[in-house]
């Protein structure tokens, strides 16, 4: 099967392909529900709860360590009892995990239930991204994952637009009701999932590593993988530059005005949702794919010095260096996602797209746990100097991805096999 497109004269935000439109749709169900609730989240746990900030901190520092640790475990259980299957019960899970926070009353409960729901988050990221590689077709994977992050982005907006009214009203029965809701899309996407195709493995054997007598790969003892998902996860950074970095330096170091700091956010998802799919075109390959990363480094540390320069300046050229900026930041973004992609499923054994997934998202997790403080150290700490710091280490983790990834692709079959047919 291979994702269709849309005929001529048809007019739908939807593609056609039924599998690839029913993750679009799932894909967005989800994160509605989860730009709901990271919009609502810190104020929730703090004004209703009574946390304190660094409670707060304490607490989703260990949650992201414990996150971290989750990926391949997730991914081996998934390559064994199957990809559609666990997610049937990891939904219903993370539901029951969001609705535990509403009856949260100190720091103890409130750790033990932020570490279970990100362990299930981040176990159920990695199952769907080892689903897709065995439902999609290899030549259409990043074309079709470009897609589905555009959904996802489009889903973030309309999740924090909703957060607005919850906030605005500033209530124990509003952030329940939008816990609730977030609650409600796990268990709408665990539904969604029906109607999608059991997929077998993609040589159509059991997944058994050893079946045929052969030593299999182990995610775990596959250096070259595991280089080239260190450096990709460097290239994470980015995210923590523009979370932390990039609001605490508008705030503290420029002229320019704090609103700009939501500007910021809202030009980096328009860049995401609209230009997502063209920037994944030329990603064909290993060898494309590890000069997409090599280009989004450099831009990422040009993004940084351009950054720098906003200090010291009036607010309106203030302003122009740091939308220049979020420009270079937003292309960079599209170009390692989809470098990205193409590297974390070529270099992967196809047997064990759940394991090797695992790996490659948990070098991205514990970037997101130790960028904040990778960014605190060098920009906020040093400023200029530090911006110069940081982008080097950016550029050298992309460039260094083009000779660690050069090397012959696995074979893998062009289609995936089905059992079964889409029910959709």
């Amino acid at each position: 099967m291979t994702a269709a497109a849309a005929p001529a004269g048809r007019r739908s935000l939807l593609p056609a392909d039924p599998v690839l439109r029913r993750l679009a749709v799932l894909t967005a169900v989800n994160t509605v529900g989860n730009g709901l609730y990271y919009s609502v989240s810190a104020l929730y746990f703090t004004r209703q709860v009574g946390l304190s900030a660094a409670q707060l901190a304490t607490g989703l520092a260990c949650a992201g360590v414990a996150g971290m640790l989750a990926g391949v475990p997730f991914g081996r259980l998934a390559d064994r009892v199957g990809h559609r299957r666990l997610l049937y019960l990891l939904g219903p899970l993370q539901g029951l995990a969001v609705l535990a926070y509403a009856v949260v009353d100190g720091f103890a409960a409130f750790v033990a239930a932020v570490v279970a729901a990100t362990v299930l988050e981040r176990g159920a990221v990695v199952v769907r991204s080892a689903l897709i590689a065995h439902l999609l077709p290899v030549e259409d994977q990043v074309r079709s994952r470009a897609l589905l992050r555009s959904v996802m982005n489009a889903g973030l907006v309309v999740g924090a637009t909703g957060a607005a009214f919850v906030l605005h009203a500033d209530s124990y029965w509003g952030y329940t009701a939008a816990l609730a809701v977030d609650a409600a899309t796990f268990a709408a996407t665990s539904l969604l999932l029906t109607g999608l195709p059991n997929a077998a493995p993609v040589d159509g054997r059991p997944q058994r590593a050893d079946r045929d007598g052969k030593r299999r790969r182990t995610a775990l003892a596959d250096r070259r993988y595991l280089l080239v998902a260190f450096l990709h996860a460097v290239l994470e950074l980015q995210f923590a530059m523009l979370e932390i970095g990039i609001p605490l330096w508008i705030a503290t170091r420029t002229s320019a005005p704090r609103p700009l700091v939501a500007v910021v956010g809202i030009v980096n998802c328009l860049a995401v949702v609209l230009f997502q799919v063209r920037a994944s075109r030329g990603v064909v390959d290993l060898r494309s794919a590890a000069r997409a990363c090599a280009r989004g480094g450099v831009l990422l540390g040009a993004a940084c010095l351009v950054y720098a320069a906003a200090a010291g300046r009036g607010a309106v050229l203030a302003v122009v260096l740091v939308l220049a900026g979020v420009l270079l930041h937003s292309l960079a973004e599209l170009l390692t996602s989809a470098g990205g992609w193409t590297l974390s499923l070529d270099l992967a054994d196809p047997e064990r797209h759940g394991e090797y997934q695992g790996v490659f998202m948990s070098g991205q997790a514990g970037s997101h746990v130790i960028g904040p403080l990778i960014v605190t150290a060098t920009v906020l700490a040093h400023g200029v100097a530090g911006w110069a710091v940081l982008g080097g280490l950016l550029v050298a983790a992309g460039l260094a991805i083009v000779p660690a990834a050069a090397r012959q692709s696995p074979e893998k079959p062009k289609t995936p096999q089905w059992v079964g047919s889409p029910s959709v």
